[in-house]
């Protein structure tokens, strides 16, 4: 069973009729108890950074998200839900994190069209099981923020695309991952990167 985490900011529809095509339970979850009674979770994101995170800490899902994040048992974050995996975001004003995953978010600063939207291609940095059977091909953005590239942080980026500079588009630490995408938007690459992450729930159920 996949938890899809419900604190009033995600895409729940888009996410939850994906993981019902690849043929995977899932239920929406609201509270810790439910959340770590799961093998698999995923935390989506519509919204401002810091409406956000108010929303979780209210539900009391802060720290236990970060509980299973540190269990072992997968975890990705789609969108504002990769964002929040981080240690902080600039988005109206400074805003901390769930601190799973090293890095800040900014947003993009240029001469060029902000939000970032569209169809853009995936360049795989490492291998991962998340990438298996998977072509470097194009995924749907839609976002004015995103992860700062790093030295630091360099060692969690998966994947990246180009929008006038390096967009880090997958990063993943262990059993955690995020998505800066849409994958259940992205079709059949994006839908392969869901699937892949659903039999790394399976493989977690069998442990």
């Amino acid at each position: 069973m996949i938890a899809i985490i419900d604190y009033g900011m995600g895409n729940l529809h888009s996410v939850s009729k994906a993981v019902e095509r690849l043929g995977y339970e899932y239920t929406f979850v609201s509270d810790a108890a439910s959340l770590l009674n799961t093998e698999g979770a995923i935390l989506p994101g519509v919204g401002a950074f810091g409406d956000a995170m108010k929303n979780l800490r209210e539900l009391g899902l802060v720290e236990p998200i970060r509980q299973f994040a540190a269990s072992g048992k997968p975890l990705l974050g789609i969108c504002l839900g990769m964002q929040l995996l981080f240690e902080s975001s600039e988005e109206h004003g400074q805003n901390e994190g769930l601190n799973i995953l090293p890095g800040h978010i900014a947003r993009f600063q240029g001469d060029y069209k902000i939000p970032h939207m569209g169809w853009n291609r995936l360049e795989f940095l490492q291998q991962n099981l998340i990438f298996a059977g998977v072509e470097e091909g194009y995924v749907y953005f839609v976002h004015s923020y995103f992860l700062q590239p790093t030295e630091e942080n360099r060692p969690v980026l998966l994947a990246t695309a180009d929008y006038y500079q390096e967009v880090p588009a997958i990063v993943g630490k262990g059993s955690v991952y995020g998505m800066q995408f849409h994958p259940e938007k992205s079709g059949t690459v994006g839908m392969k990167l869901l699937e892949n992450f659903t039999k790394l729930c399976e493989t977690a159920r069998t442990k």
